[in-house]
Formats: C-alpha cells, structure tokens, sequence
C-alpha cells in the first residue's frame, strides 16, 4: 500500500499539496472500502455523480452489454449509434419545450465550453455573463466564466468581454444588454455552500434575457438528475432555460457531458462553418447506455422526489445541534455551516477519521457537504447523522 502511494504522489499528478491519500479497492451502494476493509460512508458521491449508489447492477451489467457490442466506432456525430439515439430522445423527454436535442461531450467543462460557442454563434454577440462565487470547471472558457479569483488570477489573460453579477440581485440584472450573448447560471450554486435562489429571481433572470434577445444557460452539472428532489432543477423552479449542461451524474458514474437546446439553435454547429463543434469521445456509447440505465433507475425507483424528504431528515437531524449554525438545501444536496474555517477544517479530520468522506465547498470554506447517492435509505441517513453528531460535531 505504501508503495502504491508514493506512485500515486510521484507518477499521478496532483491537484493539491494535501490529497485525502485513501485508497480504494471497492465501491457498494454509499460505501466504499480500503484494501484493509475500512469502510467509508461516501456523502460526496463523486460530488453528484453517483446518485445510483457504487456498483448499481443495472449499470454495471448496461456497461457490460455495450462494450461486448461495440465501443469506440467513429467521431461523435458521424454514425447512427443506438446508445446515444435512446439517451438522447430519454432526456428530451423529461424536459420542456423547446430543450430537444442533445449533443453529447465528455464532461461537464465541455459542456459549458459547448454551450458558450453556441450562444456566440447563434446571436452574433459576444458578452458573456455569469455570477460571482459560480463554478462551471477548470477549461480556460469556463474558467473565464468562473466566480472566484482566487482561482482564475494565475491563468489570466483568459476570455474577453465577460461580466460577473451577484447572484440574487436583482439589480444586477439591468446589466444584462443588447451585447449579451448569454448569461450561464446555476440555478442553485453549489460551490458558494448550496445557495438557492430567492423567490422570483430566476424569473426575472429569463425575463431580462429574453427581453435583450440574450440565451439563457443553466449550469445543471451539479443539480440534474434527481440531486434537488425534481429530475432537474429547472423544473424545481419553473423556469425554463434556453440551453441546459449536464454532467456529473448524466453518466451514471462514467464520464459524460452534455449540452441541450432546441433543434433551431443547436442547428448553428452544423454549417457556416460545418464542424462548428466536434469532439472523438463524447457520446462514448458505453457511457450512454451506462446513463441510460441510470436514468431509468432513478425514475422507476422515484429516487428524485425521495431526494427532498431524504434531506429534510438530514436538515432536521443535524441542525439544531449548537455547532450547526445553518443548514442549507435543495433536496440532497446540503450544507452544513459551522461559521469558522478553522471549526470546519477539524470537522474534515473527523469526519475522515470516523470513517465518512465529504469535502467542503471551493467559495465557501466554512461548511462541509452531505450530497450522498440519492439510493441512501432512511436508516442509513439516521446512522450518518447520529455518527456526526457524536463524532464530529460534539468534538468541535
């Protein structure tokens, strides 16, 4: 094991000076387990990608099935593969009008790289609008739409002509104009510590774009699927976008991306010029039938409206200890703020030690995250919060 270890920190690179060093040797349901047999509670699911549990049987045997078909053919686009015809139609079919067709990528950066190319090209327009403390991945595009500055400063000069605006105000909004081509929101931010829209402003978001003729971009990558307690967020709220990413859990624990829109906009990648986005891998069609399969669990098991009583239980189970100064919550995907980074540094060594796995989040040091596989039963999240309320926050 120690071996593996000094490989991993010499041959893999890392993304921080201090990785979490667990290694992995299977995954079950919302466990996952060490070589030793430790076994870790994982309340971070990939960070929203496995809402199916680790190991899924249907997932795994669609995988199976498909690769002893036929996995890589050709580039994305070019022939008729059914993984990505039945994916595709499957996902248009739980969406509004006119969010009908699908083009396939490989993460959800892509997906936001995708999307922005599209708005540009179909408006003729080039301002970019997002919102301070938003996450939409680490390409240079998306990082040019990316709220902190923290992380974005050492890489400048990245895209121009983008405009931040605070999420929530709404008189930031007027600053959306006739220059916009697209404003790209989560319409609940994850990286900022789960914070959920205020009644009326997504409302007032679509009004103002379409009022200046900009596209509306929801960034779903984190909330799609069932994370909210509705199959996506958009339906949550009820407003609907003019383009959707997707990612994280679209796979089913493969990677995949996706943006969508209707036939008319997403029509502009096809001519003047032809190729105007291509991509080898995207629409992987192992990765679709292994989405596929995922989508249909989590419908025939109604895992999305299980979702907002799973995280009421957690929000009534932790919150009202003293330590918890606020929970924070869209279905399953929660916060729990301890108000101090230095509290919830020590709350992450504990975690850890008492065998469970969350993070905190990259706008927001001073909450840990709870966004377990949407499969977690009732029991299963009464013995995580009462392990958390023993071990971690009765510590703090």
């Amino acid at each position: 094991m120690e071996i593996l270890r000094r490989q991993f920190l010499q041959h893999v690179g890392q993304t921080s000076d201090a990785p979490l060093m667990i290694e992995v040797a299977r995954a079950e349901g919302i466990y996952f387990y060490t070589p030793d047999g430790k076994r870790y509670v994982d309340l971070i699911s990939g960070v929203s990608v496995s809402n199916v549990g680790h190991g899924n049987r249907e997932v795994v045997e669609a995988v199976c099935a498909q690769a002893r078909d036929y996995m890589h053919v050709m580039v994305y686009g070019e022939l008729v593969e059914r993984p990505q015809v039945r994916y595709a139609e499957a996902i248009a079919g739980l969406l509004p009008e006119p969010l009908e067709s699908v083009y396939f990528v490989n993460s959800g950066a892509e997906a936001v790289e995708g999307a922005l190319k599209l708005a540009k090209r179909h408006t003729h327009r080039t301002e970019i609008v997002s919102f301070c403390n938003a996450y939409h991945g680490s390409t240079h595009g998306a990082m040019s739409v990316m709220g902190g500055e923290e992380f974005v400063g050492a890489y400048r000069p990245l895209l121009p002509d983008t405009r931040k605006l605070r999420y929530n105000a709404f008189e930031d909004l007027e600053q959306i104009t006739e220059r916009t081509a697209c404003v790209l929101v989560e319409p609940v931010q994850g990286e900022s510590g789960v914070r959920l829209p205020e009644a009326g402003f997504l409302a007032a978001l679509r009004e103002r774009c379409s009022a200046v003729g900009a596209l509306l971009i929801f960034d779903e990558i984190q909330t799609g699927f069932g994370r909210t307690g509705e199959m996506f967020a958009l339906l949550k709220y009820g407003v609907v976008p003019d383009m959707l990413c997707l990612a994280k859990a679209l796979g089913g624990g493969m990677p995949l991306g996706a943006f969508v829109s209707s036939g008319g906009i997403m029509a502009g990648l096809r001519s003047d010029p032809p190729l105007g986005h291509i991509t080898t891998f995207g629409g992987h069609p192992v990765c679709c039938a292994a989405g596929l399969a995922a989508l249909e669990y989590i419908c025939r098991h109604d895992l999305a409206r299980q979702a907002e009583a799973k995280g009421a239980l957690f929000e009534r189970l932790l919150g009202d200890h003293p330590a918890v100064r606020e929970i924070r919550r869209s279905g399953l995907l929660v916060a729990v703020e301890l108000g101090d980074s230095v509290r919830l540094y020590r709350a992450m060594e504990l975690l850890k030690e008492a065998g469970y796995l969350s993070d905190w989040f990259l706008f927001c040091d001073t909450a840990f995250r709870i966004s377990p596989p949407l499969t977690i039963t009732e029991t299963q999240v009464r013995e995580c919060c009462a392990a958390i309320r023993a071990g971690v926050l009765d510590k703090l």
